[in-house]
């Protein structure tokens, strides 16, 4: 099937070029009968010219073939340097004429000139000083140049007669000093304009006799048919930045290319990015023109990524759904001291992750807010500034305090070590006594082993545990599962930081003896990442086999025929540890915690047990395990919820990852996660008398 997209692509991919070939047909032989004087004329000393053919750039797929960056051809306005001519004044009217078309057809063309369109001139304000200094530079003037400097520059410097209006003099200058960054010369041609309508480019074809050097490029250009799925990871293209060029012009770049900015399309760049293709223009003695392409262009190579695309739009909207319920007071909590209503109100953001459990392949990966990358293209500072930060990828450089989460970490570390055996019991009466310090838990638990302390999240016993464990060993097996460390995923992601003497130092704090029991439970100064919290739950579904997170898949060539790369999972870390005694007590602690998430039964009015009966796992067909967590949210002033596990429990194939800012329930997301992998159907039955029952339909 994928195959057969592949060659279905190709076959339209061609069929475009030869209507397209069809179409300029007829303008090449104006060209050659109408236009051969023109160019018979030119005060050249060669009658040869060469362009560059622009190569399609790769696409991006799901893991099924379904696109998620695709292309469609554009049409450029360029200037060809051999073309062009002489005379400096015939070469401001052949500026001025390509702008007039392009006016006349309401088409801006590029023009990022740091200076305001009208007298005075100014700066423009949104200009950066590296700008203003780079154009300053460029025209050889002091460092405390005006703009009307810069502009009385480019008039003298290209000859710009003062018999122009205003409007056509800045329209000159702005062409004149784009044309100076972009290195036009015999070797480089300068792109006017981008992406214009085919009946711009007709025209411009049509004139182009009254304008010597003008012509028309096919490029392709990024399609986001889906752009609110995976925005954060698919990334986004851009035009290359003058500060950039200087070191992009060595890898055979131009200033006109695009090239990835974040994302896939950065981390991906050399693989999606095609080679270039030349075609060599001849003028004849006889006025006659002659194209021949010297060398084809080269389309770059497709990556499939591991991501499914419809898994990842079910995970966004799990993920924002569950956001506004907590903001807009569907699901709310009573504090247990205060017996006062918690506010979410400010609840705005989240992350979450799902990650293929034997393999290390991340399967979706959503960070709250999102954003729609085609409103990124189309207005970069509005999604920039947009409240709640949707251009901040939450799922891989967020950093969180873990809550109860790391309790998972601190039992396997006492298990491995054997600080504790499965059958070790702590007491926990609610308040302990270390050194002077109190510290108090959320109940009173009497004697409970390592799996009970995990089902009810018993401070108390961690506290004693770790004082027996000690902290460097804690450290040891914090960053053996994955947290505080490079998790090397392709498009980056936060290293994170653990609570320790050296992160304090850093921070400027002191450590003291006490912050050892809230690094136990995942409280003190740790900060660490949904992608992170979701490799520890694979780790632990793997019984301590840390596998390699990734996203891409493969890279095929570009109509997917051919599979030319595939990424084999690959082991980042193995824990050397007996499961049964080890991570077994663990995950059955994790099991319990799951099944009481919340049970299928409520002894409360009819529609609160409904609403409630949604989330309950009982109705699964497997058992799944979970860890949740409530830690203070860094200001120490809020609380997130996190959750963390795997499914099925007895013979993990998922494992997830969930992080809500300022809010509460993040388990609450784990089995509609489970249903949008799967693909369950799920409906509640009111039982009558405060009683209702989850029903899942599976195959």
């Amino acid at each position: 099937m994928k195959k057969l997209s592949g060659v279905i692509r190709g076959t339209i991919a061609v069929a475009i070029i030869v209507l397209f070939a069809v179409f300029f047909g007829i303008r090449l032989m104006k060209l050659q009968i109408v236009n051969g004087q023109m160019y018979l004329g030119l005060s050249k000393s060669s009658t040869t010219a060469y362009q560059t053919l622009a190569a399609a750039r790769g696409e991006i797929v799901d893991r099924n073939g379904v696109p998620m960056v695709e292309n469609e051809v554009a049409y450029n306005v360029i200037i060809e340097h051999s073309f062009f001519p002489d005379d400096t004044a015939e070469q401001n009217e052949v500026i001025l004429k390509i702008a007039g078309i392009l006016q006349q057809d309401g088409i801006e063309w590029i023009d990022e000139t740091p200076i305001t369109h009208e007298e005075p001139y100014e700066f423009l304000p949104e200009a950066s000083e590296s700008d203003i200094s780079r154009i300053i530079e460029r025209l050889r003037l002091n460092s405390y140049a005006t703009a009307q400097n810069c502009i009385d520059k480019l008039m003298e410097d290209y000859d710009i007669s003062q018999s122009y209006t205003q409007s056509e003099q800045r329209i000159i200058a702005g062409v004149r000093y784009q044309m100076l960054l972009a290195d036009f010369s015999s070797k480089t041609d300068y792109t006017f304009a981008k992406d214009v309508p085919i009946s711009t480019a007709s025209k411009i074809k049509e004139l182009r006799a009254d304008m010597p050097g003008a012509d028309i490029t096919e490029d392709a250009v990024r399609v986001y048919a889906q752009g609110d799925v995976f925005p954060h990871g698919i990334g986004y293209v851009g035009p290359i930045y003058a500060e950039e060029y200087e070191q992009l012009k060595e890898s055979g770049y131009t200033i006109s290319d695009t090239i990835g900015k974040s994302g896939i399309e950065k981390a991906m760049e050399s693989v999606l990015r095609g080679e270039s293709g030349e075609k060599r223009i001849t003028v004849l003695d006889d006025g006659a023109v002659t194209e021949e392409v010297v060398t084809a262009e080269q389309p770059g190579n497709t990556v499939m990524l591991t991501i499914d695309s419809d898994l990842q739009a079910k995970l966004q909207q799990i993920l924002e759904d569950h956001i506004s319920c907590l903001r807009e007071g569907v699901l709310t909590k009573t504090d247990s001291q205060t017996h006062q209503q918690l506010d979410f109100s400010d609840c705005n953001a989240g992350a979450a992750v799902v990650m293929e459990v034997k393999t290390g392949a991340i399967l979706a990966m959503a960070s709250a807010p999102g954003y729609d990358v085609n409103d990124l293209i189309s207005d970069y500072s509005a999604v920039l500034n947009a409240e709640d930060s949707p251009l901040y990828n939450r799922a891989t450089d967020g950093l969180y305090r873990p809550g109860s989460v790391m309790k998972t970490v601190t039992a396997i570390a006492a298990l491995s070590e054997g600080v504790i055996s499965p059958q070790d019991e702590f007491t926990c009466n609610r308040h302990y006594t270390f050194l002077d310090i109190v510290v108090n838990c959320t109940g009173s638990h009497g004697s409970i082993s390592v799996t009970e302390a995990i089902e009810k999240s018993c401070n108390i016993f961690f506290y004693q545990v770790v004082q027996k464990l000690g902290l460097d060993k804690l450290v040891e097996y914090q960053q053996a599962l994955g947290l505080g460390v490079d998790l090397e995923i392709e498009i980056g992601s936060e290293e994170g930081y653990l609570a320790c003497p050296e992160t304090f130092a850093e921070l400027g704090l002191d450590w003291t003896v006490g912050q050892l029991l809230q690094a136990a439970i995942g409280q003190s100064e740790v900060g660490v990442t949904p992608l992170q919290m979701c490799v520890l739950a694979a780790t632990i579904a793997n019984g301590g086999v840390r596998m390699q997170p990734y996203l891409v898949d493969s890279v095929w060539d570009y109509n997917m025929t051919e599979q030319i790369k595939k990424t084999e999972p690959a082991v980042a870390n193995t824990i050397d540890a007996d499961y049964d005694s080890v991570f077994k007590p663990v995950i059955d602690g994790m099991i319990l915690a799951a099944e009481n998430t919340p049970s299928d039964t409520y002894y409360v009015t009819n529609e609160q047990a409904a609403f409630e009966a949604q989330f309950s796992m009982d109705a699964l067909p497997e058992k799944a395990a979970i860890k949740t967590g409530t830690p203070q949210a860094s200001n120490k002033a809020t609380q997130n919820s996190t959750v963390v596990g795997f499914y099925p429990a007895d013979d993990p194939e998922i494992a997830f990852a969930v992080v809500i800012e300022n809010g509460e329930y993040a388990k609450y997301t784990v089995r509609k996660i489970i249903e949008a992998y799967y693909g369950y159907e799920s409906s509640v039955e009111d039982l009558g008398g405060g009683r209702a029952r989850s029903i899942v339909t599976f195959d």
